[in-house]
């Protein structure tokens, strides 16, 4: 399992977010100058957030965007489902159900649940403002997400 650029970039931009909660709505050029991202690539993340609920939008001068819940009850695993499409190591397990023929008697479908247990724990288990606590924490307020 490799996390796309897109995964990596839409968690950037949510961080970002998180971190300018405070000043209203954030600009998508504020945004990818202080990411180094390109602009166009944001603008194509933006309607899979938007679809999600994650981000409230309002355009004009004062345009941008802002999340749509605090920084803590965005958790890392939900933010990268929605871009990556899932997180699951292998198809047979990408569903609610495994509907896998090979299902009754494969020998690694429990090393690949294990693994998509792990990794959706693991996830599951952070949120932005964790991400953000921790990098101030290491930081002391001198930073780039």
């Amino acid at each position: 399992m490799m996390i796309s650029t897109r995964g990596r970039y839409a968690l950037r931009m949510m961080l970002d977010l998180a971190d300018y909660q405070g000043a209203g709505f954030v600009s998508l050029k504020d945004i990818a100058r202080r990411q180094e991202i390109s602009k166009k690539y944001l603008e194509q993340i933006i309607p899979v957030l938007n679809s999600a609920q994650f981000l409230q939008t309002t355009r004009g001068y004062q345009g941008g965007y802002r999340l749509t819940r605090e920084p803590k009850e965005y958790t890392l695993g939900e933010i990268l489902r929605v871009t990556e499409g899932g997180l699951a190591p292998v198809a047979c397990l990408e569903g609610s159900e495994n509907l896998c023929a090979r299902r009754g008697f494969c020998a690694t479908l429990p090393v690949w649940e294990g693994l998509n247990k792990v990794v959706s724990e693991y996830l599951d288990g952070i949120t932005l403002q964790d991400v953000l606590d921790d990098l101030h924490r290491r930081t002391g307020g001198d930073y780039v997400i």
